[in-house]
């Protein structure tokens, strides 16, 4: 796609937001002169602020891009796994978080040696970093895909470029800069997502593009059929991924819990969760209505054919329609969302090295100046490591897919094990490594077995890719 040069004011407006959010991670440095403070900001979060971090680790670009793209694509059936969230939310602040609370942890993988034992841990404590290298590198993509519309550069500089960025900062405060940076970062998100809804709708109903008929009768606005399948994206599929996803982000996710483990009570967990979720939930919608209106805006034409995949479509129209100054503001909304994440992921991935790992089995007694050389250390390993994988993505027909993928493979053992630590059945470790291994097989098959050779054809998987 040609890049638009973009105007000086758009240009001010980046990097003055740039530059806010590299105050923010260096000026939290002397807060972060310890690891538990690099971890979990040593308890002193408000709830509020928790909350909106969480929200913003949900969001990234990853909705900001890839969800508009697939209401292009296809349908609103994102949202189920939005509203999914609603009763996940009760159970986990009613019946999870006060048994972290009570085991003082820093690191949710902790809970599971407790449980089960030591391979637990362990298996979890991998598999959890593999899918945050798989996040940092599908929204350092889409970020880097945003900026290939407005920057004569090629995409692989700009990944590296917004790679480098967030791994300093994030160095810098640890825990303190990733929350405080995700609150600038997620009111700058939230303002930038409602003045794109406000225009296209403006533009959409004005008269110009009295096209929302077509999104209509196209089934835009459709959840998903009612069909009793798994082998399409039904409802059914979708409440099913939707309701084991997010138990899965907000049980056993170190994204998420490290973040509502850095507040300073019970009450002000649940608190966070609450403000995140309740926040969620309408932007998704919002996200979906863009996708949807863009569907409508260019539904006469006007997308040139470099422009194959919805994931393409929302970056194209804030090159060529939005006005000068506020391009510039959406852009920065949408690179904030990515370095939220990214930050988290790098943050978390960190601490999981950190406490699983290192602590546990190498260096438990060292001194809290080499715990901090190890975690900064490992925070950049894993920054370089995600952001290298980033290259991979180019080639992807819908980055949501992609993630959807990434967060079953390494995510659906995890949330095996943290049910059965809850229902504390007696298990022996050969039972446990051996459902384990099995888990892995069957999600692989369900994954890679698509569209085989014909003598293969017996092993081909018919069922949706994140089921």
């Amino acid at each position: 796609m040609e890049s638009i040069a973009l105007s000086g004011l758009d240009i001010a407006i980046i990097l003055v937001i740039i530059i806010i959010t590299l105050i923010l991670g260096f000026g939290n440095f002397r807060k972060s002169n310890s690891s538990e403070h690099f971890m979990i900001a040593n308890r002193s979060i408000p709830a509020w602020a928790a909350g909106l971090a969480v929200m913003g680790t949900y969001t990234s670009s990853i909705s900001y891009i890839a969800t508009p793209g697939k209401a292009f694509d296809a349908n609103w059936h994102p949202l189920i796994f939005a509203l999914c969230i609603l009763p996940v939310a009760w159970f986990v602040g009613k019946y999870i978080i006060k048994y972290y609370w009570k085991m003082n942890l820093i690191s949710v993988y902790e809970f599971l040696e407790q449980k089960l034992g030591k391979w637990a841990r362990g298996y979890a404590g991998v598999a959890f970093i593999l899918y945050s290298i798989g996040r940092i590198a599908v929204i350092t993509y889409l970020a880097g895909l945003l900026l290939s519309a407005f920057l004569p550069v090629s995409i692989d500089y700009l990944m590296l470029g917004i790679g480098i960025i967030t791994l300093v900062y994030t160095l810098m405060g640890g825990m303190h800069a990733v929350i405080w940076t995700d609150v600038f970062q997620s009111i700058i998100m939230i303002v930038g997502i409602l003045y794109c809804v406000v225009f296209l709708t403006y533009t959409i109903f004005g008269g110009q593009h009295p096209e929302m008929v077509k999104a209509l009768t196209a089934s835009k606005f459709s959840l998903g059929g009612l069909k009793l399948s798994l082998s399409s994206r039904t409802v059914w599929v979708m409440i099913i991924y939707g309701i084991t996803e997010n138990v899965r982000n907000l049980m056993a996710d170190q994204n998420y819990v490290q973040k509502y483990a850095s507040v300073g009570s019970v009450k002000e967990a649940k608190k966070s969760i609450w403000t995140a979720m309740l926040i969620y939930i309408p932007l998704t919608a919002l996200f979906l209505y863009l996708g949807t209106t863009l569907f409508a805006f260019y539904s006469n034409g006007g997308l040139p054919p470099s422009i194959y995949k919805g994931d393409q479509v929302f970056p194209y129209f804030i090159a060529h329609e939005l006005p000068i100054g506020l391009k510039g503001l959406v852009i920065s909304a949408i690179l904030a969302a990515a370095m939220s994440t990214i930050s988290s992921a790098l943050n978390s991935s960190a601490t999981v090295s950190f406490i699983d790992f290192f602590r546990r089995y190498f260096k438990p007694n060292i001194s809290e100046r080499y715990n901090m050389v190890f975690l900064r250390s490992a925070t950049v390993f894993w920054g370089i490591w995600g952001t290298g994988l980033s290259v991979l993505m180019i080639h992807a027909k819908s980055a949501l897919d992609v993630w959807w993928e990434i967060s079953g493979i390494f995510g659906g053992a995890i949330l095996g094990l943290f049910i059965i630590a809850f229902l504390r059945p007696y298990l022996k470790t050969w039972v446990g490594i051996l459902g384990i291994i099995i888990n892995i097989l069957a999600i692989s098959w369900a994954t890679f077995a698509r569209h085989l050779p014909l003598n293969w054809a017996w092993m081909d998987c018919s069922l949706d890719p994140i089921i």
